[in-house]
């Protein structure tokens, strides 16, 4: 046995044997606590909103501006979690967001004026980036891989059914309680599934980081910073930064002004609503044939050919005048594609540098994207003002986003160009993958 490789049935060797091997406790558990830490930080806020600003006073721009800064202190705070992340692991730090995600709720629910409201959804910011999809993303990469793409599947097709659970329990309960009385509950689903969840799901010893080769392992409290610092500066992740971030914003824009769309087209309001659940669905189709095109494609033809895509459902939209069935078929096409990106983002980081130091890239990664979408809703909307319809607001979305896909033509590095390193050999003759190209490969 080489020095530096896992002894058989260690908790490495067990590891790093994928889904099939290890426990899929934390698996089932971060499926649960995302589908709850979702649907109580982010799918209830909308149902709740009209209640809030009927009950107090208070505009609905203003507090939906509060809710949005939450997300922009969730990208912001999501740097220096995944790098905590990489060198801790999730158990201290989800569990310790967890606990921060109730305190949070219950400052929302208490908040006696606009500020301190504000004040909560700024703290509820800082939960989020513990307890989203980036830390659980981060989780199971380390845990299953090399085979990690199965877990994160899962994850988000359970996950996406946050809003299918939260959305119609936070609509009952608010027909009995108070906004506030609401997030009262949901305060307390939260301590209850959460803190106990990932206190103890998330125990298991964290897998050490891939080793740089098989007769010198890596260091990574010694050598991450700087490899991390070289590849965050290289062209191959400026420009996926970049293509993912401009996707991002289009796609986001796209989904919440589809119903303004259509309706101008002359959809019912019903109508209209039920072709955005079908986008849902689309979401969860797209995820379901994730795994087929990952083995089909390279990592930057599946990246090119996704945000392409894209673009082509949002020129479809703009351009398209009727009838309604046809714009329901693309805004479900549409969805397949934000479903996909979904999974093109969480394993941007580990198809292209690996895993070692997944945590810190992806959230480094995520800061702009999460930006992007969180400030996406009043960007398009004034856009729409600005040009005078909705039509044209597309167009301008369909302009972006063949930016975006045009930059992701340079987002692999040269060692896999032309490659598809999906199609790996198995794990126990796998090369353990290097964190950052080297400098002639950049």
């Amino acid at each position: 046995m080489s020095r530096g490789t896992p002894a058989p049935g260690s908790a490495a060797d067990t590891s790093a044997a994928g889904p099939g091997a290890v426990s899929r406790v934390p698996l089932l558990a971060l499926c649960v606590t995302e589908i709850t830490s979702w649907g109580v930080l982010y799918y209830a806020f909308p149902v709740l909103a009209q209640d809030i600003t009927r009950d107090t006073g208070w505009s609905t721009a203003a507090i939906t501006a509060a809710f949005s800064a939450s997300l922009i202190v969730a990208a912001l705070a999501g740097v220096p979690v995944g790098r905590a992340l990489d060198r801790h692991g999730p158990r201290v730090l989800m569990t310790g967001g967890s606990a921060l995600a109730v305190l949070a709720v219950l400052a929302v629910a208490a908040a006696p004026a606009l500020w301190t409201f504000a004040g909560a959804w700024l703290l509820a910011g800082v939960a989020m980036s513990a307890v989203l999809y980036q830390p659980a993303f981060a989780a199971l990469t380390r845990y299953y891989a090399p085979r990690h793409l199965g877990a994160l599947t899962t994850l988000t097709l359970v996950a996406g059914l946050a809003s299918t659970v939260f959305a119609p329990l936070t609509d009952t309960l608010s027909a009995h309680l108070t906004w506030r009385g609401v997030y009262l509950v949901l305060a307390a689903v939260l301590a209850a599934v959460t803190v106990p969840l990932h206190l103890l799901a998330l125990h298991r010893p964290w897998p050490s980081p891939p080793q740089a080769s098989a007769d010198k392992p890596s260091r990574p409290h010694e050598q991450t910073g700087s490899e991390v610092s070289a590849t965050m500066r290289s062209r191959p992740f400026l420009l996926l930064a970049a293509a993912l971030t401009l996707s991002a914003f289009a796609m986001y824009a796209v989904m919440i002004n589809l119903i303004p769309l259509l309706t101008s087209r002359g959809a019912s309001g019903s109508t209209a609503a039920w072709a955005l659940g079908l986008g849902g669905i689309g979401q969860v189709t797209g995820r379901l044939g994730y795994g087929a095109l990952v083995r089909r494609t390279s990592v930057r033809a599946r990246t090119v050919w996704i945000l392409a895509l894209s673009a082509a459902t949002t020129a479809a939209l703009a351009a398209i005048p009727g009838p309604v069935t046809l714009l329901i078929a693309v805004a479900f096409l549409a969805g397949t594609t934000r479903g996909i990106a979904t999974l093109l983002q969480a394993t941007a980081v580990s198809d292209r540098w690996g895993t070692a130091s997944y945590g810190a890239l992806s959230g480094i990664l995520a800061a702009p994207i999460t930006t992007a979408t969180a400030v996406a809703p009043f960007a398009g909307a004034a856009i729409a003002a600005g040009l005078g319809g909705y039509s044209r607001m597309f167009l301008v979305l369909t302009v972006i986003a063949v930016l975006a896909a045009v930059l992701a033509a340079g987002t692999a590095p040269a060692r896999t160009t032309g490659r598809r390193p999906s199609a790996a050999p198995s794990a126990a003759r796998m090369p353990a993958p290097r964190l950052a190209p080297r400098r002639n490969e950049e």
